[in-house]
C-alpha cells in the first residue's frame, strides 16, 4: 500500500469515528436561531436541547468565538413584570427535550466581535455537567424573527 492510500485510508477510518462519534453523543441540538439586534445590541440564541441517555445532566456554560461573552439566561414573568436572570445550570434531565425559546430559557451573546446580520450562521458552544461540549450552530433572522423558520 503506497503512503498515499495508506493516508486516505486512515482519514476515512478517522472521518467514520467522528461521524459516530456524534451520533452517539448524548445531547443532540436542532432548531438554533439567533435574534440579532441592531449595531452592538445582545443577541438571544434559542435552540432545542435532547438528552438521549439515561442519566441527568446540565448545561453549565456557552461560549463563541463571534462574541465576546454568552451567557445563559432565563425570562420569566412575574406580576406582571417581565425580567431577565443568569442562571447557572440548566437541567437535562434523561430522555427530554430543553427547549431555549423567546420568554425563557436562551443564551444571551454580549459585544460581537464583527458584524452578524441575518442569514450568518454562529457558532455557539455549550459545556455539559459531564465537561463534554456541544458546538451548535445558530442560523442569524432579523429582530421581528420568532423562530428559526418564521
Amino acid at each position: 500500500m503506497t503512503t498515499r492510500s495508506l493516508a486516505f485510508a486512515l482519514t476515512l477510518v478517522l472521518a467514520a469515528g467522528a461521524a459516530q462519534a456524534a451520533d452517539t453523543a448524548p445531547v443532540k441540538a436542532a432548531d438554533g436561531w439567533l435574534r440579532v439586534l441592531p449595531g452592538s445590541l445582545p443577541a438571544g440564541g434559542y435552540v432545542t436541547f435532547e438528552n438521549t441517555s439515561d442519566r441527568a445532566l446540565s448545561i453549565v456554560s456557552a461560549q463563541s468565538g463571534d462574541y465576546a461573552d454568552a451567557m445563559i439566561h432565563r425570562s420569566s414573568t412575574e406580576g406582571g413584570m417581565g425580567r431577565m436572570e443568569m442562571v447557572d445550570s440548566v437541567p437535562l434531565p434523561p430522555k427530554a427535550k430543553v427547549a431555549f425559546t423567546p420568554g425563557g430559557y436562551h443564551v444571551m451573546l454580549m459585544r460581537p466581535k464583527h458584524p452578524v446580520k441575518a442569514g450568518d450562521t454562529v457558532t455557539v458552544t455549550f459545556t455539559l455537567s459531564d465537561g463534554d461540549t456541544l458546538p451548535v450552530k445558530l442560523l442569524a433572522r432579523p429582530a421581528n424573527a420568532n423562530g428559526p423558520k418564521d
